[in-house]
């Protein structure tokens, strides 16, 4: 009996020894100490040696398994700290590698347009407005001085989300709001993003940002709006661009004038990006009319007005020489990180 409880602990030294993770231990564990171990099956079975050689025999099987016990409990914190420091080594860090920078994000090319469009007009004495992208029909139409039959507000050219609302086709509500709640002077930029059912070319998108003007004063004129904007132009695009006002129709100016500055893509050639007329077409401005001075309670007597609203998108494509819009939307990082 006393060589087999000596066997038993060398086989069970050596099955702890060679346990490789707490899985295995856990079964050398029950082979050996477990209620249906080796060591309990010969501990049941002392009762059937010489009373007197009982004791020596119980008190061997009792410092094995407290021998088996202790060496357990040693493996575990062994193969503890194995794992421990095999985690420390998987997350060291490699201080002889080339360093990684992070990824400086840049503004969008549209977004620093505007910025520098808005920074021009402040600097001219104005301030920024702003009001919501969904509009309804009255401050879109109505109060804009709209016929019913214009064809601004047939589904084609309007995104309506009920007969009343829509989203907004440009920035001019903005302007009827503020005359609404303060009177002249108003001197206001109402930049934002509009809406319109256009279909999808190098020079028009569906959804596109826009950024209006608006001056009310006494005393008032077209050449005010002229000499305004050749200044802004200047300040955009330098001493050489010019300016194109031509004759056109607007419902909430009288006179209106189509803006156009020279292409500086093609230097006034002809290209793609101003269908080879040599100019690009960058929005309308004109003479307030007085029947949208007089609903807001303005007197149209005493004060005349001016207003003006372009795309930031033509602006942009001319200040860095993009011949196609959607690339504005595409959200390819091979082009945006170039700005």
């Amino acid at each position: 009996m006393e060589d087999k409880l000596r066997a038993l602990a060398d086989q069970a030294r050596q099955a702890i020894d060679q346990a490789d993770d707490n899985q295995q231990l856990e079964q050398v564990r029950i082979e050996y100490l477990g209620r249906q171990g080796r060591l309990r099956q010969i501990m049941q079975s002392i009762s059937d040696l010489p009373a007197q050689q009982r004791p020596a025999i119980g008190q061997l099987a009792n410092r094995v398994s407290r021998e088996l016990q202790r060496l357990l409990a040693q493996r575990v914190t062994e193969l503890e700290a194995a794992a421990t420091e095999a985690d420390k080594e998987a997350q060291k860090i490699d201080v002889t590698l080339p360093g990684r920078g992070p990824r400086v994000g840049k503004q969008h090319p549209l977004m620093a347009t505007l910025e520098e469009m808005i920074d021009i007009f402040l600097g001219l004495g104005f301030v920024v407005a702003e009001g919501p992208e969904v509009e309804n029909y009255y401050y879109s139409f109505e109060a804009l001085n709209y016929p019913e039959f214009h064809p601004a507000m047939d589904e084609q050219m309007t995104f309506y989300i009920t007969d009343d609302v829509l989203l907004r086709s440009q920035t001019s509500p903005v302007q009827i709001r503020v005359m609404e709640q303060q009177p002249p002077p108003v001197r206001i930029v109402a930049p934002g993003r509009c809406f319109r059912r256009d279909t999808v070319d190098a020079t028009h998108c569906h959804t596109f940002y826009q950024l209006e003007g608006l001056l009310v004063d006494e005393g008032v004129t077209f050449a005010d709006l002229k000499g305004t904007l050749e200044v802004f132009a200047r300040e955009m695009f330098g001493p050489d661009c010019h300016m194109r006002f031509r004759p056109d129709f607007f419902p909430f100016t009288e006179p209106s004038a189509e803006i156009a500055l020279t292409c500086i893509i093609c230097g006034g050639k002809g290209c793609r990006v101003c269908d080879y007329t040599g100019w690009l077409e960058v929005g309308g401005s004109g003479m307030v009319d007085p029947n949208v001075l007089a609903k807001v309670g303005y007197d149209t007597e005493k004060y005349t007005g001016w207003a003006f609203g372009v795309g930031v998108e033509r602006f942009a494509m001319l200040r860095y020489g993009i011949d196609d819009i959607r690339l504005f939307y595409t959200g390819d990082m091979r082009f945006l990180e170039q700005f």
